[in-house]
């Protein structure tokens, strides 16, 4: 809740005029306390999770129209009941750990003093705070991410989450409960060691849900405006580390490929992509001389 009892208040303690976005900000927070401004992402992960993927739900049920040939692993096609029953289970795990550990952590934001209060950070602010964030969870994800592939972690938690050899978007948060709270401390991470405002809370938490989404489309495509980022893995570098599954020492990284490089665990992934390009290569000039031309289907080309 804002220590302010009017605008003219807010603009007395900053010193100058309030802008559009503070007087935004002030009109709809005033009155509203800091736990209830936080639980505000309870409505958005909801959202995130129930809307984004649909676009993907609807590119699955209608490949016929072009989009076959973007699916990362098209011989497997799922169907509409098949989609949704995913979408059922991620909402049962949302109801009874995803909200509810929201709705107790409290306590820690107030801790690590996430603010509320005005001034509002600038834009470039937030950039750099989301910048640290993703850096931050990334890094503790993939050593987290790596540990759940031993034996013991694979087969008590994370083998859920790899039900789906070939990911879908509803199935970015489908998991274990204990694989939801574990890698919470990845998520909470940055913005305990550089806590900002609320604002810029709700769009780290929006963001990488977000981004975990289009890693689990199952579709590489070329206008994703996400290949432009600076070693971002995408869809196509995570879709390799669920096709190989229990086996996999590949790919664990959850945003970015710096990890796996300095690492060494992406050379399976590596190879894989020179493989396919020779036989690519291969097939290409072999149907060139006999006036043809060859679809090469990703999965059929996959080496174990």
């Amino acid at each position: 809740m804002l220590p302010y009892r009017s605008l003219d208040e807010a603009a007395a303690t900053l010193g100058r005029n309030l802008t559009f976005a503070e007087t935004l900000w002030f009109n709809y927070s005033a009155n509203k306390s800091d736990y209830y401004l936080y639980c505000h992402n309870i409505l958005f992960l909801f959202l995130i999770f129930s809307i984004v993927p649909l676009p993907l739900v609807f590119v699955e049920l209608m490949r016929s129209a072009g989009f076959d040939k973007y699916k990362i692993q098209p011989k497997v096609k799922l169907s509409f009941p098949e989609m949704f029953k995913c979408y059922k289970d991620v909402m049962r795990m949302f109801f009874l750990v995803v909200g509810p550990l929201q709705l107790v952590s409290y306590p820690s934001i107030k801790m690590i003093r996430i603010r509320t209060s005005l001034p509002l950070p600038s834009v470039w602010e937030i950039f750099l705070h989301l910048l640290v964030y993703f850096v931050v969870e990334d890094y503790t994800n993939y050593w987290i991410h790596r540990l759940l592939h031993c034996k013991w972690g694979y087969e008590k938690i994370h083998r859920v989450h790899h039900e789906y050899a070939a990911p879908i978007g509803f199935a970015a948060p489908y998991a274990h409960w204990a694989e939801i709270l574990i890698l919470g401390i990845p998520s909470f991470l940055g913005p305990a060691m550089v806590p900002g405002h609320m604002i810029t809370f709700w769009l780290w938490i929006a963001l990488r849900q977000i981004e975990a989404i289009e890693t689990h489309s199952g579709y590489d495509f070329p206008w994703s405006p996400a290949k432009y980022i600076p070693f971002y893995g995408g869809a196509d570098y995570h879709d390799y580390h669920h096709y190989v599954g229990e086996q996999s020492q590949s790919n664990f990284a959850s945003v970015f490929t710096y990890c796996d490089f300095i690492y060494g665990t992406d050379k399976g992934y590596r190879y894989q992509k020179k493989l396919l390009q020779k036989l690519k290569e291969g097939l290409k000039s072999g149907g060139e001389d006999n006036g043809g031309s060859y679809h090469v289907p990703t999965q059929d080309l996959k080496s174990d």
